[in-house]
């Protein structure tokens, strides 16, 4: 895996992170809140992780 396929696809999960941000804000999931809550955990980790790794093109830091 090329740095520019792991950048494309780190990019790709930023983009869909809005999804469950949007999801975690209704009432009616029960315990799946807490697994959404916990992938945006990791999503921002990952996020961490890439701009240390890549800080030539970071990505926004983004919190629910």
């Amino acid at each position: 895996m090329t740095p520019e396929n792991i950048k494309a696809q780190v990019r790709a999960i930023v983009l869909k992170r809005q999804a469950l941000v949007q999801l975690s804000q209704q009432n009616n999931l029960g315990d799946l809140k807490i697994d959404v809550m916990q992938a945006l955990a990791e999503m921002d980790d990952l996020i961490q992780e890439f701009n240390r790794t890549f800080p030539d093109c970071a990505l926004p830091e983004l919190k629910p």
